[in-house]
């Protein structure tokens, strides 16, 4: 009985769904993701009551490498179109006990917007994060530094479990600051390998070329996430891209905002 029991429930230890958190995709839509040890498929069940699951969808599996490190299953997927100001619970295997829910953002304004920066992972990141659970709010932007894993790998997996509570129920936006560079010339010169990796942000829809800044909408409101750690000189794709945008956006925004790590000098 005792070696019928660790066949069965070892591999449902193993394949916990961990680091979950979720992000706007698009209009009416969430990006949902997360992280396994080994193998499972790419798909979210979810509905507007609790242990009833309408709907599903599958999105896509990856991974990357970081020296001597290797991440687990990155799934990230995309779900909706939802209703605005609505709770939706999800979960990512039927018959699991284990069962997320979030709220969508209101369709309009007021909306209200928790913004923190270089959380990392302290005594007061703790503190931070009880302080933001105390807040009804609707989307966090957080402007760079989120891990302060500086090459650390594994530390982006404890900050992935330190923010799931949080990050699993509200929109968070995010975008770089100088900690998520990781760049080791010669060694391993690609740039923000783990981030890009890990938060996928909306950076397609808002027409971007780089998850490193992107717009989005939401409630009436036009937020802007620019790249401090990336080109922005009037060459850039990033300068262009943001001449773009605000043109775009420029004529009927209800309200602007611009996030970003460092001033654009």
């Amino acid at each position: 009985m005792i070696s019928m029991c660790l066949l069965k429930c070892i591999p449902f230890i193993y394949n916990v769904f961990v680091k979950v958190h979720i992000s706007l995709a698009g209009e009416n839509g969430i990006r949902i993701s997360w992280i396994t040890n080994t193998h499972t498929l790419p798909t979210v069940y979810y509905g507007i009551s609790s242990g009833k699951y309408d709907h599903s969808a599958n999105g896509t599996i990856s991974s990357y490498e970081y020296l001597t490190y290797t991440s687990g299953e990155i799934h990230d997927v995309v779900i909706g179109p939802l209703d605005p100001n609505t709770v939706y619970y999800y979960c990512f295997a039927l018959g699991t006990t284990h069962e997320y829910s979030f709220k969508t953002p209101p369709a309009s304004f007021p909306i209200k917007f928790v913004i923190s920066g270089d959380l990392g992972q302290t005594g007061w990141t703790k503190s931070t994060l009880d302080h933001i659970s105390q807040t009804n709010y609707d989307v966090l932007l957080l402007p760079g530094d989120l891990s302060y894993a500086d090459m650390l790998q594994p530390l982006w997996d404890s900050y992935g479990r330190l923010v799931e509570p949080l990050a699993s129920q509200r929109p968070w936006m995010v975008t770089q600051g100088n900690h998520e560079v990781e760049r080791i010339p010669a060694i391993h010169p690609t740039p923000f390998t783990a981030y890009n990796a890990r938060w996928h942000m909306p950076f397609e829809e808002s027409g971007s070329t780089s998850n490193l800044y992107y717009s989005f909408e939401v409630s009436g409101v036009h937020v802007i996430m620019l790249g401090s750690y990336t080109d922005f000189d009037s060459g850039s794709d990033q300068y262009q891209w943001l001449k773009a945008d605000l043109k775009h956006h420029g004529i009927i925004l209800t309200m602007l905002i611009k996030v970003r790590k460092n001033p654009l000098i």
